[in-house]
């Protein structure tokens, strides 16, 4: 999972997956979901981001330790 900030747009990004996007619904004002060809949800998108959220720090809860192969 990756985290994209544009200061320019003030949007976030959040990538889920690297598969491209196939279909984008807005679910809610400024609120829009890319779904893949599959259907799966590959990314959230959130417009004027810093009105909306708290951007001054991140923090991870229980994430799965990487797997040894």
């Amino acid at each position: 999972m990756k985290l994209h900030y544009y200061p320019e747009t003030d949007s976030l990004y959040i990538e889920l997956k690297t598969q491209p996007g196939a279909e984008t619904r807005e679910i809610a004002a400024g609120l829009n979901v890319d779904f893949d060809a599959k259907g799966d949800v590959v990314g959230i998108d959130i417009d004027h981001a810093s009105r909306k959220l708290d951007l001054t720090s991140l923090e991870t809860i229980a994430l799965p330790v990487a797997r040894a192969s």
